[in-house]
This record gives structure tokens, sequence and C-alpha cells, in this order.
């Protein structure tokens, strides 16, 4: 039963996270014939689809779009390559671009649940690790009880973070950047581009799995 539930684990974090980087890495080879970088490309489709407001700039912190800044980030590679993987990427956060100017609701959201979430993840799990101990001092009725509530409700708030990101992430991928790419990409690699896109929205299903796993382990081990 242990093995299995190890195999389990190892498919839920490990293996999406391995296919998605394989995935990416598997299109970074350099295409002269692209007219391009991923950073022009974000750029011109920022300027062309008039979203006002929002820059491209190089990270070292992986792509993201920042919606504080209405910036679309991209690494090094993506920046300044000019590749499948490069192209997509950026496609992929100019959509997160679109999403925030268009007021898009599950991305509103998400912002404004991220920075809770992470107070909050913090907040719980020191509870949870403090509840014992707390319980001891006070020795209130339904002392302990109360305690754990409050810290699987606090460390709690980042499974939900996550499954909201959900939506915002395959609509990024197939409802914003796939049909932009349809005029850039040659028909010839729209299979691979669909394959990055599906790798750029899985890594967080696997992060949302993850997420609500690490809770119920909390869960099961205050249950002892």
């Amino acid at each position: 039963m242990v093995i299995l539930l190890i195999i389990f684990a190892l498919a839920v974090f490990v293996l999406p996270n391995i296919w998605a980087k394989w995935v990416l890495k598997r299109y970074t080879k350099g295409r002269d014939d692209y007219p391009g970088t991923g950073a022009e490309l974000a750029d011109h489709l920022l300027r062309r689809l008039g979203v006002e407001g929002a820059s491209v700039e190089r990270t070292e912190f992986g792509d993201h779009y920042d919606p504080e800044t209405r910036c679309v980030r991209l690494s090094p590679d993506n920046y300044d390559g000019r590749s499948l993987t490069a192209v997509t990427v950026a496609a992929h956060e100019v959509g997160h671009a679109i999403q925030h100017f268009q007021g898009y609701a599950p991305l509103i959201a998400r912002s404004r649940l991220v920075g809770v979430a992470q107070k909050a993840e913090k907040l719980g799990a020191l509870l949870m690790m403090a509840a014992p101990f707390l319980f001891l001092l006070t020795r209130l009725p339904g002392g302990l009880a109360i305690v754990i509530a409050m810290a699987v409700i606090s460390f709690g708030t980042a499974a939900v973070v996550h499954l909201v990101t959900l939506p915002v992430e395959f609509d990024a991928s197939f409802n914003r950047a796939l049909p932009l790419l349809k005029e850039y990409v040659p028909p010839a690699d729209m299979a691979g581009a669909r394959h990055v896109l599906t790798a750029c929205a899985f890594t967080y299903v696997a992060a949302s799995l993850a997420s609500v796993m690490n809770l119920g382990r909390w869960l099961v081990i205050l249950r002892r």
C-alpha cells in the first residue's frame, strides 16, 4: 500500500513537471524562418491588440505576466530565442496580458488571492505545527479543534488559488494564444505549439494536485 502511494505521489508531483520540461526543451531549436524572437512577437502582439500600458521585459525568475506592473516577463532563452518554444511561451504570457486588459474575472480573482494565500499558507503551516503546544497551554475545551480549523482554512487558501489558476492558464493557452499563433507559426509547427501550450498550462495542474494533497497530508497527520 505504501509503495502504491509513493508511486502515485511521484506520478502526481514529478512526472507532469518532467514531461512539461521535456516538451519545452524539445522545441527550443533556433528557427531562421521565424521573423522574430519571443520578445519581439510579444511586443508586436501587445501593440497590435492595443493592450495599453503593457510592456515586455527579460527576467531570471521564469516566464510570467505581472498584473501589478502590466509586464510580460520572459526568461532569457524565450526573450532572445527565435524558436517554437520562445514564440509560443511569449504568446501564452501575452494571453494573460489580454485577460487582464479585458477584465477576465478568474485572473482578477487569482491576483487578489495570491497575496492573501502566501501569507495565509505560512500562517497555516505555523498553526498546524504549533497546534498541540497551543492546546497544552490553553487547555480549553475544543481549543485544539479551533486551532486546527483555523490552520486548515489558512493553509487551504493555497489550494484554492491553484484551482482558480487552472481556468486562467488554459484560457491563456487555448483561447488567447493559440488563435494568435495560427497567424504567425507555419501550419506544420502548430502541433508542436499545442504541445508547448499544454505544457505551459499543465504545470499548474500538477501544482494544484500537489497543493490539495499537501493539505490532505496535514489533515491525516493531525488526526493521528
